[in-house]
């Protein structure tokens, strides 16, 4: 089915959401101390030959300093579900390198957790206040049809309302005046304009690009279908799964083993081995010194962020390590139609001449009549045309909102449109059913052809589908806002493996939900403002990066050009940023166990001890950096 040919112009209007940080986030108060922390353990260290006891005193203030919050959170764990992490055993590790004296070290493994810590917060949450440019899709006051201004919160149902040329509207209504031509892009996300007549509901959010047009209001602002999509992503955001972060999961387990085993050590060694107490207590914390997790604590996070850098060089942007993780357990991908598969412009596909006409006349007085107008269908016919248009040709010339142009041009009188101009003048065609936006064209009264226009293919969309099957996702789906023949036709030309069209973001974010509620992890690709609580809903969220600013806040993952394809780079360095840091932690484990082992047996010291930690974690970060030297290979 044909889309109608209206005039117009289109607006942008950008918001954004908020991704909420699963874990408190290191406040101006806990670096401050870290740094002061820092100074004093310096001067501690240079006194410690001179003033012992001050020197001391200064470590005491400086572990507390930094690794206060760590404590508390350990304690406050105690007994719960959650009471091994990585904060019990870090209280555990430092107190007992602290009980024997390893205060630098102690206080270096609190440090670098703190940085860890920081650089964490500081991926995770780079955008601080992403719901707040939401609000601008709401407009505070409206224009009453008696003249009043007043604010759209309190306009209630029944009252009349003014909505002038290229205002958006404020609130859900239905249409008083004979007819009215809308931009809904911020609702399906399509280019075209929508012509609506006397009673039709017009949804907020819509934008007039018509005449000023009376409306009756039949919903309260808080019931109004753009606060419906403030909630979706707000709500999304929300309710997005909280994945874990990586060293906690593995804390889990590795925590309460190494604190059992550290008892054993204390139990065993005197009882079986005969080993002295003082021995057996230096063993035991030689045990936990090497035990310390800041291997992991650096290198785990470290790997991710090696990754993020390494995507981001391909123009990938992740807004935080969680976002890799999810990317490697992706099943199904989601992808919006209009400028992101497609070029969202229109262009001229077919010319045809029903008459005596040649395509070329054709073309010709189409341009012609739609020089004058600075609607998008206008303009993209006369970039087909390509020739210099003689105003002197035009002497008359009549815009008709959401139906064509009447004109005079060489003494000729000249309509062209949609259907409806046609038909309105008793002109004589045979309906199309061609996909894409038809422009017809009559002169004196006679039909002699019609254009086609569409929204043309991104090159290689077709040969992306190919690559992701190929790639391990089982399923990659088409959701759009556009008609049925216009969706299929593009989802069929592509390869998609299904196609669902027609759809408003809810019920985006309905599809999306479902497919989750079946166990599917799912990606959604889009740009455009009613992209924004599908982006937050999906289990990772990706926007192009020339695309509307909502889309490009809300989304978790960024594509800085207007490549789709880029989502295969971007699973796999996930896949590559995730086997690394297995390996990492394969590394320090294998290592821990040998350290661990020795230093039971009173073969290792504190000095080696410290090696085992720091040297391990020195290994590791090495092995992440390898990610940045990682060719991506796609499988094509």
């Amino acid at each position: 089915m044909s889309s109608n040919h209206n005039h117009g112009h289109d607006h942008c209007h950008e918001c954004e959401h908020e991704h909420h940080h699963e874990d408190e986030e290191l406040t101006t108060k806990d670096k401050i101390l870290t740094c002061i922390g820092v100074i004093l353990t310096i001067i501690a260290y240079m006194l410690m030959n001179k003033l012992q006891v001050i020197s001391i005193v200064l470590y005491i203030i400086a572990y507390m300093a930094i690794g206060y919050k760590i404590i508390l959170k350990a304690f406050k764990h105690l007994f719960s579900k959650d009471m091994f992490d990585e904060n019990l055993i870090m209280t555990v590790a430092t107190l007992g390198a602290m009980a024997i004296g390893e205060y630098t070290e102690a206080i270096a493994v609190l440090v670098l957790y703190m940085i860890g810590e920081m650089l964490q917060d500081k991926a995770v949450d780079s955008s601080k206040e992403k719901i707040s440019k939401v609000l601008d899709l709401k407009i505070s006051e409206v224009m009453l049809k008696e003249g009043k201004a007043k604010r759209t919160e309190d306009v209630k149902v029944g009252e009349e309302i003014i909505i002038k040329t290229g205002d958006r509207i404020p609130l859900d209504c239905s249409l008083i005046s004979e007819s009215a031509q809308l931009d809904m892009s911020a609702l399906n996300g399509e280019s075209g304009y929508v012509n609506i007549k006397k009673g039709n509901e017009v949804l907020s959010g819509s934008i007039n690009v018509g005449n000023a047009i009376d409306l009756r209001v039949i919903r309260e602002e808080k019931d109004s279908t753009i606060s419906k999509i403030v909630e979706l992503v707000e709500n999304a955001s929300r309710n997005k799964s909280k994945t874990e972060k990586y060293i906690s999961k593995f804390c889990k387990y590795y925590t309460p083993i190494v604190i059992f085993l550290a008892v054993l050590v204390l139990i065993c060694l005197p009882l079986i081995f005969k080993v002295s107490i003082n021995d057996t207590v230096y063993r035991a914390l030689n045990f936990l010194v090497i035990s310390c997790p800041c291997a992991l604590v650096i290198s785990i996070p470290l790997g991710f962020f090696v990754g993020m850098g390494a995507a981001s060089k391909k123009g990938i942007l992740a807004k935080g390590t969680i976002y890799l993780d999810e990317l490697t357990n992706i099943d199904e991908i989601y992808m919006d139609k209009t400028g992101t598969l497609t070029d969202g412009k229109f262009s001229v596909s077919s010319i045809n001449s029903t008459s005596d006409y040649t395509e070329d006349e054709i073309l010709e007085y189409i341009a012609l009549a739609e020089y004058k107008s600075n609607h998008v269908i206008a303009r993209s016919i006369i970039e087909k045309y390509q020739k210099h248009i003689d105003e002197s040709r035009i002497t008359e010339h009549e815009e008709m909102s959401g139906y064509g142009i009447k004109a005079i041009i060489d003494s000729k009188q000249v309509i062209c449109g949609n259907n409806k101009i046609i038909e309105q003048n008793n002109i004589k065609y045979e309906k199309n059913t061609s996909i894409g936006t038809i422009v017809h064209l009559a002169v004196d009264g006679e039909y002699k052809g019609f254009v086609i226009l569409s929204d043309t293919v991104k090159s290689g969309s077709k040969k992306l589908v190919q690559c992701l099957h190929k790639n391990g996702i089982s399923q990659v789906i088409m959701l759009t806002g556009d008609r049925e023949n216009a969706a299929k036709q593009v989802g069929k030309e592509i390869g998609m493996d299904k196609v669902y069209y027609e759809l408003l973001p809810q019920d985006k974010v309905r599809i999306i939900d479902e497919a989750k509620q079946k166990g599917k992890n799912v990606a959604f690709i889009g740009d455009g403002i009613n992209d924004s609580p599908v982006i937050a809903s999906a289990n990772v969220g990706i926007a192009m990066g020339k695309g509307s600013d909502i889309a490009v806040e809300t989304a978790d993952v960024v594509f800085m050009t207007d490549e789709p394809d880029k989502i295969i780079e971007a699973i796999n360095i996930s896949k590559k940023t995730k086997m690394i840091v297995n390996e990492n932690i394969i590394i320090i484990i294998l290592a821990k166990i040998l350290f661990l082992t020795l230093s039971v047996f009173g073969m290792t010291n504190m000095w080696i001890a410290v090696f085992a930690d720091v040297g391990v974690a020195i290994i590791a970060i090495f092995n992440s950096l390898r990610i940045f030297k990682y060719n991506e290979k796609i499988k094509k």
